[in-house]
């Protein structure tokens, strides 16, 4: 079940922490977006650490469909509503400008990018889609409307954003982390007032990022009602169609498709972890109907935080830590969001003010429909008599028979068969 990124490059290797250490600012977490951060750092000269728990990039980056763009499903007119026309523009100005600096790194790394144009498309809802081009218009971001796509089946209609980008993560990030002050197999324990403990020594620092996926400290932030975990399933298909572009469905659990090298990249299958979906099957029996000459030869699957407006949360960790950041809840969008956190919390870190800060605080308001799914969703959870029970904050786990995995409907924490952790917030596997 590795994804085509893992099999397709070879990874560095950095030590373990075996000695007490200080630095200017420790980074939790070594996916794309906290060593994007500790590149950006080390740029403006800032002494930095990454510490990772495993290996780099080997959580939630490593099967990621890698689509760099601005088009976030139906995100804008989403932005207007609940917020106003200025928060939308200035969350579209950032991701535009994580693109471009995407652009501009891309040119010295070989990663197989490309630019590629985005469409967001809809096979029952024209409304949503008109709604969402009058938002574009609105914050000034050329788009345009089409009725037919290069896909197997029919449209309504699709939005196309042209200019946007797709690279190989893993050849990109290994790239940017061969210089950086990581060190791997080094789990933090608990963090202490300036620095963090990890199994083999200590960590002083001035400053501290958590970007581990889902944030693990649960006493502060409240982390654990404004954000669930959506899975969703890939299959890497060889001899099916070029699709020449990067396409998302508008609903959660519809399809996604782009190509790398040979292969169509098909992605769906969609659900809240912890409960049922269509998984790997639904994929497997579309590629049989809509490209019965394909072969499977890959098949990953992948994990994502939402949060509750669509936004993510980047800047202090909550109101009452001072020193402590976060980068999470990239809402199925993680490659642009990554860069994103890194621009913002760089600037942050080094007391300069960031112009897209206030749109992605993580202490902007809690007061959204999703709250009450999420609270009930918890408390239903933890009514239910079962074992067995999740670590972080005791929800019955739920078998996935698909995966093979006991997964957490809660938070999204999940486990082998034989109890060991596979994705967090829960810190260690259960008993």
């Amino acid at each position: 079940m590795n994804s085509v990124w893992t099999e397709s490059t070879s990874s560095p290797q950095f030590e373990q922490l075996k000695k007490d250490i200080k630095t200017d600012v420790l980074i939790i977490g070594g996916g794309m977006a906290g060593i994007l951060c500790g590149y950006m750092l080390k740029e403006r000269g800032i002494d930095c650490v990454i510490v990772e728990a495993e290996r780099i990039c080997g959580g939630i980056t490593k099967n990621t469909t890698a689509k760099i763009t601005v088009q976030h499903g139906l995100i804008y007119d989403k932005i207007i509503r609940e917020f106003d026309k200025d928060t939308a523009q200035m969350y579209y100005r950032a991701n535009k400008s994580a693109l471009e600096r995407y652009k501009n790194l891309c040119k010295s790394i070989s990663c197989d990018f490309e630019e590629k144009d985005s469409y967001v498309y809809t096979v029952n809802k024209l409304s949503k889609i008109e709604k969402e081009l009058r938002a574009l218009e609105e914050i000034d971001c050329p788009a345009s409307f089409l009725t037919s796509l290069p896909l197997p089946f029919s449209v309504l209609g699709a939005i196309g954003i042209k200019d946007q980008a797709q690279f190989h993560p893993l050849k990109f990030v290994y790239a940017i982390a061969k210089d950086l002050r990581i060190y791997e197999k080094t789990k933090v324990l608990e963090l202490i007032p300036n620095g963090a403990i990890t199994g083999r020594g200590k960590i002083y620092a001035d400053k501290i990022v958590v970007a581990t996926h889902f944030p693990f400290i649960n006493k502060h932030g409240l982390y654990f009602l404004k954000m669930y975990q959506h899975r969703s399933y890939v299959l890497g298909l060889k001899n099916a169609s070029n699709v020449h572009g990067m396409f998302v469905d508008e609903s959660k659990t519809g399809m996604s498709f782009r190509n790398h090298r040979d292969l169509l990249l098909l992605g769906g299958g969609s659900h809240r972890t912890g409960e049922k979906g269509g998984c790997w099957q639904e994929l497997e029996e579309f590629a049989r109907k809509h490209y019965p000459k394909s072969e499977i030869v890959y098949k990953w699957a992948t994990q994502d935080c939402m949060t509750l407006d669509g936004i993510p949360y980047i800047g202090r960790y909550s109101n009452l830590t001072s020193d402590l950041y976060v980068a999470t809840g990239f809402n199925k969008w993680g490659m642009t969001s990554a860069m994103v956190a890194a621009e913002i919390l760089s600037d942050m870190l080094t007391g300069k003010e960031n112009p897209f800060a206030s749109v992605f605080s993580p202490s902007r308001t809690i007061l959204r429909a999703q709250l009450a799914a999420n609270a009930s969703k918890a408390i239903l959870n933890l009514l239910t008599p079962t074992v067995p029970r999740c670590p972080h904050l005791g929800c019955a786990l739920k078998y996935n028979s698909e995966e093979h995995s006991w997964d957490c409907p809660c938070h999204g924490s999940r486990f082998t068969e034989d109890k060991k952790l596979i994705d967090n917030p829960a810190t260690d596997g259960f008993k």
